[in-house]
């Protein structure tokens, strides 16, 4: 049996200035760094055997909380990174639908057609993403004993994933909601096609003024 704790990095600075981020490598905010602080008391208790992390910046330091109180090794794994946003990364949210009203169009109502200008399509995260998180359950799997591991990502690809988790493909995206920045997941596997989703997107760690989502106009759908 695997644990699979999966992770949403702390807030950077991507999201105070609610710019599409994509592989650019913000730092993490001062609000992301209470996040982490929070975080990181959240898994004191839990034992974990593997800490897997995107190689972008938010997500290691996110990662390194998690570790703060269990001294592993962490595997960086590029495959868990967040989407190539191509020529939408930089660009504020609210300036996106007049530069590419298209493109936006399918980012809010049509995933499975999105791709920014010279950036990944949604189709390749999916798969990118559900190839390597199946690697990495079958990895801990083939250990032959219960196993326990936290994967830190980010919100899109993790939001891709999710819709696996739902038995689903990319057309199940609207059905999830954002997750707050250092939001957990829990899901448990019998087996790499056998699984159960404990919880999604759970930010019960936080306290209410270090949240992401009810501060943010973004993630309250208002750009």
């Amino acid at each position: 049996m695997v644990e699979l704790y999966l992770i949403r990095h702390a807030e950077a600075m991507g999201n105070v200035n609610e710019v599409f981020q994509g592989t650019i490598d913000e730092e993490i905010s001062p609000k992301g760094l209470k996040q982490l602080d929070e975080l990181k008391e959240r898994f004191i208790d839990i034992k974990l055997d593997k800490i897997y992390t995107s190689p972008l910046i938010r997500a290691v330091k996110t990662a390194r909380m998690v570790n703060y109180y269990h001294g592993l090794d962490l595997i960086r794994n590029p495959d868990i990174a967040e989407i190539n946003g191509g020529d939408f990364e930089g660009k504020k949210w609210s300036d996106l639908p007049n530069l590419y009203p298209e493109q936006y169009y399918n980012w809010k109502h049509n995933q499975e057609d999105f791709q920014a200008p010279n950036g990944e399509t949604m189709k390749d995260v999916y798969n990118r993403m559900v190839s390597a998180m199946n690697k990495i359950i079958e990895e801990n799997l083939n250990l032959n004993c219960d196993t326990t591991i936290a994967v830190v990502s980010h919100g899109c690809a993790i939001r891709n994933y999710q819709c696996y988790l739902n038995h689903s493909e990319i057309s199940y995206m609207p059905n999830l909601k954002w997750s707050d920045n250092t939001a957990v997941s829990k899901i448990v596997f019998s087996s790499l096609t056998d699984w159960k989703v404990e919880y999604l997107n759970d930010s019960s760690h936080l306290s209410e003024e270090n949240s992401t989502l009810k501060f943010s106009r973004w993630c309250k759908g208002e750009v």
